[in-house]
C-alpha cells in the first residue's frame, strides 16, 4: 500500500494542496480486506476532514469479501467513493465511475523469468496451476484431460510442511512456478473463491495466454484495454469444451496474443506503480476527454520502425488551399465529364488532375470538356500504369489529394465536402468512402480480402478516398519490395498497397466517411469494369498475402467506426443542417 502511495505522490497528478485536488486518496490501507475492521473503518472514513460522504474520493483494493461469502466488492461504508477494486463482478462494478484493476502478486515481485520468443513452440496447450479450486471445476478439467494429453493439471504439492508458492505438482512430478506457463500456450485463469486473481497477471507476465473461466468477472482496465486481443473468455458451462475452442486458434493469431499479452502486461500491470498509474490515467480520461488516450494509444503495440504521425515532418506549406482531385481515367468520357461536373461543384476544390492513362487515344479536345469554374489539368501518361494516380505530378498544389475513379458519379458535393473536412482532421491517415476488410482463415493460413457490407473495416479504396500528398511521394519512391511493380504488371491492387502503406507508417486503421456503400457505375458495362471479373477477388486476396510477405507482418488495422454528418439523418429543416445531401446505403 505504501507503493500506491508514492505511485501517486511521484505522478502528474499529485497535489499537496487539498483546495485545488479534485481527488483525494485516503491513507488507510484497504488492499485486503481481511486485515481489516470494516465497521471501525467505515467510521473514520466519516471522521477524515475532506470526506463529505466519500464524495471524488477513490480507494485501492485489490482482494475484497471476507470468509464465507467473498462478496466482489469491499464490504465497508464508502458513501460516494470510487473504488479501484480487484475483483468486481458485472452486478457490483459501476461503470463509469468504479476502476477494475488486477490483483498484484508479490511473491513473484522479483523472480525472473528466462526471456523467450514469442515465436516460440510450446510443450502444453492448456496449463491449470491454480490451487485450492472447487471439486466440480477440477472434475470437468480431469474429464477434459483424459482425451488431450497436451492439457497439464497441477496443484500444490503436499510433500512438505510448508507449502512453497513457487512449486506446483501433479502427482509425484514437480513444476517450477511460473516457470512452467512459458511452456503453455493457454493459461487457465478459474472462478475461486476471489473473483480476481493473481493467475491473470502470472498468465500476462509469462506471455501465457489467459483462458478466463469466471462469469460476471469484470477485467482489468476493461474500461480501456481490449481484452480479445489478448485472452480468451469461456462461459463456465462451457469449460468441457475449452480444448475444442482453444485448437481453432491459428499460429498466427496465438502469437499476436502472445505478444499482446506481453505489451498488457509490461505496460499496466508489472507492478504496484504500474497499476496504480494506469487507474489515474483512465480517472484522467473522464473527467478531461479531449486529452484523453485514444483506442490505439492503449491497446496497439508500438512499431520501432514506423513514424507513428507522420505529419509532424517539416512539410513545404501548400501554395494554395483546399483539395486537388485527381482522376485516373481510360476511356470513359462520359462518366469522366460527370465526375468533373460534380467536382466543380465542392466549395473546397482547388484544381481537377485527369490522368489520361489511354497511350493509343489521345484525350478529347479542350472544346469537349466541360466548362467549370476550377483550373482543369489533363496529363496524358506514357504507359498504362495504376500506379500513375499516385504520382506527386508538380500540378499537385495542395497537401491534401481527392483520388477519385471516372465512374464515380454517385457522391454528392456534400458528400465530398464532408469527407475533405473530416480529412482535416485527420490529415495521417485515409479517409473515404469505399470500404474493405481483410480476414484470416484459420484452415488456410491466409488472409481473406472480403468485399461484403461489414461494420468492422479495415481498407479505404482509393477510387474515391483522401490522402496526404506526402503519401504519394512515398508510394513512388519508397514503396516496400517490387509492391508498385507487381500492382503495375497484375493492373491490380494499388488501393490495397496504399492501405497498406498508409498504415504501416501511421500504425492507424482508415477512416469511412458517410453511410453510402454502393458504387457501381450506372451507365458501365461489365466488360468496362475491372472489378466486375470474377476473378478479381480471388486474386485481390493473393495481392493481400504477396503484401504480407513483402512487410513481413500484417499492418492493416480493423476499426469500427464511421463519420457522419451531425444531424444528417435527423427530421428536422434543412436549414439547420449543413449537409443536406447525403446519400443513403
Amino acid at each position: 500500500f505504501n507503493e500506491v502511495l508514492e505511485a501517486i505522490s511521484d505522478s502528474p497528478y499529485y497535489t499537496n494542496n487539498p483546495e485545488t485536488a479534485c481527488l483525494f486518496a485516503p491513507s488507510f490501507d484497504v488492499l485486503n480486506q481481511n486485515n481489516v475492521r470494516t465497521k471501525a473503518l467505515g467510521k473514520l472514513y466519516s471522521l477524515l476532514q475532506w470526506w463529505n460522504d466519500g464524495a471524488n474520493h477513490l480507494i485501492f483494493n485489490m482482494l475484497p469479501g471476507e470468509l464465507p461469502n467473498y462478496k466482489t466488492t469491499l464490504e465497508v461504508d464508502t458513501g460516494k467513493a470510487m473504488i479501484a477494486g480487484g475483483g468486481f463482478s458485472t452486478w457490483t462494478y459501476r461503470r463509469g465511475f468504479d476502476v477494475s484493476i488486477p490483483v498484484y502478486n508479490p511473491f513473484l515481485e522479483n523472480a525472473y523469468l528466462q526471456p523467450k520468443s514469442n515465436l516460440e513452440s510450446r510443450k502444453w496447450l492448456l496449463v491449470s496451476a491454480q490451487v485450492g479450486l472447487h471439486s466440480e471445476y477440477k472434475e470437468v478439467m480431469f474429464e477434459v484431460a483424459a482425451s488431450e494429453k497436451r492439457f497439464l493439471i497441477m496443484d500444490k504439492c503436499t510433500e512438505g510442511k510448508n507449502w512453497d508458492f513457487k512449486k506446483r505438482c501433479q502427482g509425484t512430478v514437480e513444476y517450477t512456478y511460473p516457470d512452467i506457463l512459458q511452456d503453455s500456450k493457454f493459461c487457465m485463469v478459474l472462478r475461486s473463491a476471489h473473483l480476481g486473481h493473481t493467475a491473470l497477471s502470472d498468465a500476462l507476465r509469462t506471455g501465457c495466454i489467459p483462458v478466463i473461466v469466471a462469469d460476471g468477472y469484470v477485467l482489468p482496465f476493461s474500461e480501456v484495454l481490449d481484452w480479445k486481443r489478448a485472452a480468451v473468455v469461456i462461459r463456465e458451462e462451457n469449460l468441457k469444451d475449452v480444448v475444442e475452442v482453444l485448437k481453432s486458434y491459428s499460429m498466427e493469431r496465438i502469437y499476436q496474443m502472445r505478444r499482446q499479452a506481453r505489451f498488457f502486461w509490461e505496460n499496466y500491470f508489472h507492478s504496484i506503480k504500474a497499476i496504480t498509474e494506469t487507474t489515474l490515467q483512465i480517472i484522467n480520461d473522464r473527467v478531461f476527454p479531449y486529452v484523453a488516450k485514444k483506442y490505439e494509444e492503449w491497446n496497439e503495440i508500438p512499431n520501432p520502425k514506423a513514424v507513428w504521425n507522420p505529419m509532424f515532418l517539416p512539410l513545404i506549406p501548400p501554395s494554395s488551399q483546399g483539395f486537388t482531385a485527381v482522376v485516373l481515367t481510360f476511356n470513359r468520357p462520359e462518366s469522366l465529364f460527370q465526375v468533373i461536373s460534380k467536382l466543380s461543384l465542392v466549395q473546397s476544390l482547388s484544381k481537377i488532375v485527369v490522368i489520361w492513362n489511354n497511350q493509343a487515344k489521345p484525350p478529347p479536345p479542350m472544346t469537349a470538356w466541360p466548362l467549370i469554374p476550377k483550373p482543369l489539368k489533363i496529363i496524358q501518361t506514357q504507359k498504362n500504369k495504376l500506379s500513375n494516380r499516385f504520382f506527386p505530378y508538380h500540378e499537385i498544389q495542395t497537401e491534401c489529394i481527392l483520388a477519385i475513379d471516372d465512374d464515380i458519379t454517385m457522391l454528392t458535393s456534400d458528400e465530398l465536402e464532408f469527407g475533405y473536412q473530416v480529412w482535416r482532421e485527420f490529415p495521417d491517415r485515409l479517409v473515404g468512402f469505399p470500404s474493405r476488410v481483410h480476414l484470416y482463415g484459420n484452415e488456410s493460413n491466409k488472409f481473406k480480402y472480403e468485399s461484403e457490407w461489414k461494420n468492422n473495416i479495415s481498407m479505404v479504396l482509393t477510387g474515391a478516398a483522401f490522402h496526404h500528398k506526402y503519401y504519394s511521394y512515398l508510394y513512388t519512391y519508397n514503396m516496400p519490395g517490387h509492391i508498385r511493380q507487381w500492382v503495375d504488371d497484375n493492373m491490380n491492387c494499388e488501393d490495397i498497397a496504399m492501405n497498406f502503406l498508409i498504415s504501416n507508417v501511421t500504425g492507424k486503421g482508415p477512416i469511412k466517411v458517410t453511410p453510402r456503400k454502393k458504387f457501381k457505375c450506372p451507365e458501365c458495362t461489365n466488360s468496362e469494369m475491372l472489378s466486375s471479373d470474377t476473378l478479381h477477388m480471388v486474386e485481390r486476396s493473393e495481392c493481400v498475402n504477396n503484401f504480407v510477405r513483402a512487410y513481413r507482418s500484417m499492418p492493416l488495422k480493423g476499426v469500427e467506426f464511421r463519420a457522419d454528418p451531425v444531424l444528417y439523418k435527423d427530421d428536422v429543416p434543412n436549414v439547420v443542417k449543413m449537409y443536406t445531401e447525403v446519400g443513403s446505403l
